[in-house]
């Protein structure tokens, strides 16, 4: 039996993957939850610090820690992977239905000479699987990051690449947060 084709991260032309200093990708398959159960703590501000330790000094947007369609351009900050408060503006964000993807995106900067200077896009797809067992749904969570910059090819090439290391916990993170939770 042919399973649907995956949905996929809408990249802005300047961050295709391949054509960056740096680019991760993680995902995971979590049983026993839905998109719509997962959604609310991802697109909640708020919650992230309670189950990601790699982000913190988070300054919302002004309409709140509530990420949605309505707040699409507005700017926020967090700080991450030992880099001060980025500036983020978010660029996409569309919650799941039963039959859609949830997407989130943002893209994020930090100014600074050609040694300090870093551009981001972190974009995430949040979707209800085609397939379920024991009458259990499963979530299908992606997550990818394009970098730009001295600092992001410096990332690049540690090992282990703590980019990849780090976007593992904030999935891992994020789905047993949303498991205690529904």
């Amino acid at each position: 039996m042919a399973t649907p084709t995956a949905y996929a991260i809408l990249w802005p032309t300047k961050f295709l993957p391949g054509t960056t200093d740096n680019y991760v990708s993680n995902e995971v398959i979590a049983a026993g939850l839905t998109a719509n159960q997962v959604w609310p703590f991802l697109a909640d501000t708020a919650h992230w610090e309670k189950y990601y330790d790699n982000i913190g000094q988070i300054t919302p947007p002004a309409s709140g820690s509530l990420l949605t369609p309505e707040a699409v351009g507005s700017r926020f900050r967090f700080a991450t992977f030992g880099f001060p408060p980025l500036d983020i503006e978010l660029a996409e964000c569309v919650p799941p239905t039963a039959t859609t993807p949830g997407r989130l995106a943002w893209r994020a900067w930090q100014d600074g000479d050609a040694d300090s200077a870093l551009e981001v896009y972190h974009a995430w797809v949040v979707e209800n699987t085609p397939w379920s067992s024991e009458g259990k749904p499963f979530a299908r969570i992606l997550t990818q990051e394009s970098q730009i910059g001295k600092p992001a090819a410096q990332l690049a090439e540690a090992q282990p690449n703590p980019m990849l290391n780090g976007h593992q916990s904030w999935l891992d993170g994020l789905v047993k947060y949303a498991k205690s939770k529904n």
